[in-house]
């Protein structure tokens, strides 16, 4: 079939490569417009459009997707179908109806759950032991399409959202795939999806990812992995904003207040609503990350100091 693949973050690109690779003619890229990044904020290409530029791939950079230019060059490639994946923007019923198999979206859910910007991270946050990728019609409902196929993926004790989404970006560009062979076999169905089970998973803030020291320590420690690496957790100490990396619930530690910090030979403690947890990386406001030990070591933490 010949496609044009809509994606714009770094997670997109195994997806793109995939399509690239599968016998499929890729005609174009769509992508948002370069964006100020780094301390010199000078624009910068999205990782999809740079990987279309190292592929000699026609690159698309509509302001909105609606704009008549971007519409009239869509005809122009005449595109049998749009792949999409982490697109960052609504697509209009326009644009729609230019594909003859319409836009399939690959979103990180098992949809109908989570649906919205941040599929993963809530998954995370909510302590699911499963959830996987669907491939979907895309239609103007946020994330409502009938969909084409599913994957599975077990959420690991450990996993961060970063390391989840990884997994689920290479298998869910196999996904993808398959799927776009099967349109093109006419051998594809989209089931409708059901009305139970519904729910939403709206992005992520910085105040997400803030670290409530008062909730039990399974809360403390989901709520960092989700939130790791973005929008990154964080917590204050002595008024100063702190980052912080994934942390070990432990069962051994002694009886410690919420957010009170308790460096021991080898390890550095912080209290929660329950069992206190271990901390992992931290890193100071203009520091490099490193271990808890060093940095409290070199921030003198003493007995009964606490994180805000």
């Amino acid at each position: 079939m010949r496609l044009v693949f809509a994606g714009t973050p770094a997670v997109a690109v195994p997806a793109l490569a995939a399509v690239h690779a599968s016998g499929h003619e890729l005609l174009a890229v769509v992508t948002r417009p370069d964006a100020p990044a780094g301390r010199g904020r000078n624009l910068v290409r999205s990782p999809v459009g740079a990987w279309a530029d190292e592929h000699g791939v026609e690159v698309l950079t509509p302001a909105r997707p609606r704009e008549p230019e971007f519409l009239d060059r869509l005809r122009e490639l005449a595109p049998d179908c749009v792949p999409v994946v982490a697109y960052g923007a609504l697509v209009p019923p326009v644009a729609l109806e230019i594909p003859r198999h319409g836009w399939i979206n690959l979103h990180f859910s098992l949809l109908p759950a989570w649906r919205g910007a941040a599929p993963v991270q809530h998954a995370v946050l909510h302590g699911d032991e499963l959830t996987g990728a669907s491939v979907f019609q895309l239609e103007q409902g946020l994330d409502t399409g009938p969909v084409y196929g599913t994957l599975t993926d077990e959420i690991r004790p450990t996993d961060t959202s970063g390391d989840l989404l990884e997994r689920l970006a290479h298998s869910g560009a196999g996904l993808l795939v398959a799927v776009l062979d099967a349109i093109e076999a006419g051998t594809a169905r989209a089931e409708p999806q059901p009305a139970d089970g519904v729910s939403l998973a709206p992005k992520l803030t910085v105040e997400d990812a803030r670290v409530r020291w008062s909730d039990p320590a399974f809360a403390v420690d989901r709520r960092i992995r989700a939130c790791t690496p973005a929008p990154g957790p964080w917590t204050t100490f002595r008024d100063e904003r702190v980052k912080l990396g994934p942390v070990t619930p432990v069962s051994d530690g002694p009886e410690l207040k919420p957010g009170e910090l308790l460096t021991e030979k080898s390890r550095v403690l912080v209290g929660t609503a329950t069992a206190p947890v271990r901390l992992g990386e931290v890193r100071a406001a203009g520091k490099k990350a490193m271990s808890a030990s060093d940095w409290a070591r070199g921030a003198r933490v003493a007995a009964g100091e606490v994180f805000a």
